[in-house]
């Protein structure tokens, strides 16, 4: 019993030194969403009012939350790609951090166990 326990600990523990390789590779990261809209302009005999509509666009918007409300800023189409790089290397960073708590958690288990 004692052996298993080392040995799902020493995989613990492997484990979690790949998370921490991976979590050096992770670039610039950022909160929020980039979005890519389309949107109707104001002139009443533009080609987005046809039928059908030909909106206007590809237009970004990063969104994210500040002080506990929405903030959109729209990006140029040469900045939209680093932005949304940036929030999915924060959402890689997640989940990440969430398997290392999870790998630490079993680990503090099993620590426990063998103390017992």
């Amino acid at each position: 019993m004692r052996r298993n326990l080392t040995d799902e600990l020493d995989q613990c523990r492997t484990t979690y030194e790949g998370l921490k390789r991976r979590l050096a590779e992770i670039g610039f990261i950022c909160v929020g969403t980039v979005l890519e809209v389309y949107e109707a302009c104001g002139k009443p005999n533009c080609r987005c009012h046809a039928d059908p509509p030909r909106l206007h666009g590809p237009y970004y918007l990063w969104t994210r939350k500040v002080g506990g409300k929405t903030v959109s800023v729209r990006l140029s189409p040469q900045h939209a790609p680093v932005y949304m790089e940036c929030a999915a290397n924060r959402k890689a960073l997640q989940a990440i951090l969430d398997e290392m708590t999870a790998i630490s958690m079993r680990a503090m288990d099993l620590l426990k166990q063998e103390g017992s």
